[in-house]
């Protein structure tokens, strides 16, 4: 992966951040590519935040998107399909790695091309605050989960709303 392109996905973070007023923390750190380096890293630095994860997503018809939620979800096929209009499948690491020029593992929900659905699990408006790799995986940026709309507003991306599944 090309160095350029993760330190420029990089600046568009910290931009976003300063464009939208949101204050957030940063911490540089080994590179976190799995869940088991982000647990030893986390605890190491006494994160409190929740982890968001990225999910990219490939149609059938050609388009991407990319699920942001938190660390514990699972993909629900059909409550994407249900919202998208097309089932979607995970896209393969080349296929990520050349749409949005992330690392597997490291995969940034902000500063994506344009062309790039976003789909907001709207159960990560309900944590105080959230955590994500800006694309650079040895960097964790944290912020107040209050602040995500704004930050994702500010995209040129549209923004599609998973609802919370209430359970019974």
């Amino acid at each position: 992966m090309n160095q350029e392109t993760l330190k420029d996905i990089f600046q568009r973070n910290v931009s976003l951040m300063k464009a939208c007023g949101v204050t957030y923390e940063q911490w540089q750190h080994e590179p976190i590519l799995d869940f088991d380096t982000d647990l030893r890293v986390g605890e190491r630095l006494g994160w409190t935040a929740m982890p968001t994860k990225s999910l990219f997503l490939r149609f059938k018809s050609g388009d991407f998107a990319l699920l942001l939620t938190h660390k514990n979800a699972r993909l629900d096929a059909k409550r994407v399909k249900a919202l998208m209009g097309q089932r979607p499948s995970i896209a393969s690491d080349n296929e990520m790695m050349a749409a949005i020029g992330c690392v597997p593992g490291a995969v940034c929900p902000f500063g994506l091309p344009e062309s790039i659905h976003v789909i907001l699990d709207e159960s990560l408006l309900t944590f105080e605050s959230l955590m994500y790799t800006p694309g650079l995986p040895e960097f964790t940026f944290a912020f107040p989960a209050a602040n995500l709309m704004a930050l994702l507003d500010a995209l040129p991306n549209r923004i599609l709303r998973l609802p919370v599944v209430e359970s019974h």
